[in-house]
């Protein structure tokens, strides 16, 4: 632990370490490790951050080898320790990077499944400070759309698992760019707040090289109409 750190309680027996002024892992993460779970033999998770759904993933699964990229070293070097605190060293690798090389790094095809919870915005609107961990976790400025897809598909080998969370406004962009890089949409989930609230969250599978079929599944909804959680993340989140 550094100062200005805090060790949180993830509830299922691990534990991650966050900066108390930095960006801290949302809901969002929390939704797209529960959606990838799944039987793989080597994951990678780009754009790791702290390293919370590698951790998750982890928990949630038998992959014994899980690797994972984060640009930004402070970021890189607390999910390492995270990794370490938990006694995952041996399953969960935190490479410091940009993922645009990560096909160089660790060669094309290596991946039969893939997570991502890239920035949400594009860069370009407003004044931003691009040495921010938090603009950098939520701005298209080290990494854009276009970029993570493309490495995604040079990662993952024919049939590669592909699993992202993203905004619903930016779906049109994501569709076009899966096709442009041969992953398929092969399912999808909206997230929202609550029933009657606008959708602020999607949960998009895709497979590398598929057949074309989407799935719509049903939405999800984080709090019931009694104001707590919904008993679906309650299960999520192993309440």
């Amino acid at each position: 632990m550094k100062q200005n750190e805090t060790l949180d309680d993830l509830q299922n027996g691990y534990y991650i370490i966050q900066a108390n002024d930095g960006f801290k892992f949302g809901v969002d993460a929390v939704l797209l490790a529960d959606f990838a779970k799944c039987r793989a033999k080597r994951a990678m998770d780009l754009c790791t951050g702290t390293g919370i759904v590698p951790i998750l993933i982890a928990a949630k699964t038998e992959i014994q080898r899980i690797d994972a990229v984060e640009i930004q070293p402070d970021i890189a070097d607390m999910a390492s320790r995270s990794v370490s605190y938990n006694g995952l060293e041996e399953r969960i690798h935190i490479k410091n990077a940009d993922l645009k090389q990560a096909s160089a790094i660790y060669g094309k095809g290596s991946f039969d499944m893939l997570t991502v919870n890239p920035p949400y915005m594009k860069s370009g609107s407003g004044l931003l400070n691009s040495g921010d961990s938090r603009t950098l976790s939520r701005h298209e400025i080290s990494c854009t759309l276009d970029d993570v897809i493309r490495v995604s598909s040079e990662l993952l080998m024919p049939q590669g698992k592909f699993f992202m969370v993203h905004r619903p406004s930016r779906l049109a962009d994501i569709f076009c760019t899966m096709r442009k890089y041969s992953i398929e949409p092969k399912k999808m989930r909206l997230v929202a707040p609550r029933e009657g609230k606008e959708m602020n969250l999607v949960l998009i599978y895709g497979l590398k090289n598929g057949n074309p079929e989407l799935k719509v599944m049903p939405p999800l909804y984080i709090y019931g109409s009694d104001g707590n959680y919904s008993k679906e993340i309650d299960d999520i989140y192993g309440r």
